[in-house]
């Protein structure tokens, strides 16, 4: 596995394809041989928006620069007041020489 750099910016939350909220985020993307880019890090928005799409699965994040991004929450539990979510990130990744080191 290969270390490719970060993913920073903001977005819109959406759940089943209705915007949900505005979130930032902070991915990083490694190159796996076989699986290609990957992508994992953390999303933050207020915690009683967190809470009501934490664990779904339909959830996409649509960043600014126009990438729509599938997010899987990580953790099984989340804190009552927490503003941020781990999460592993597929869809419209950029190809490895596009990451920001």
């Amino acid at each position: 596995m290969r270390y490719l750099g970060e993913l920073r910016g903001s977005g819109l939350v959406m759940c089943d394809g209705k915007a949900v909220a505005r979130a930032s985020y902070d991915f990083d993307g490694y190159l796996q041989p076989k699986a290609g880019v990957t992508s994992c890090g953390e999303i933050r928005l207020a915690a009683n928006v967190l809470r009501d799409v934490f664990g779904r699965r339909d959830v996409q994040l649509r960043t600014d620069d126009g990438r729509l991004l599938d997010l899987k929450f990580s953790e099984k539990k989340l804190l009552a007041a927490s503003e941020t979510a781990h999460v592993d990130v597929t869809g419209e990744l950029p190809v490895p020489q596009d990451w920001q080191h």
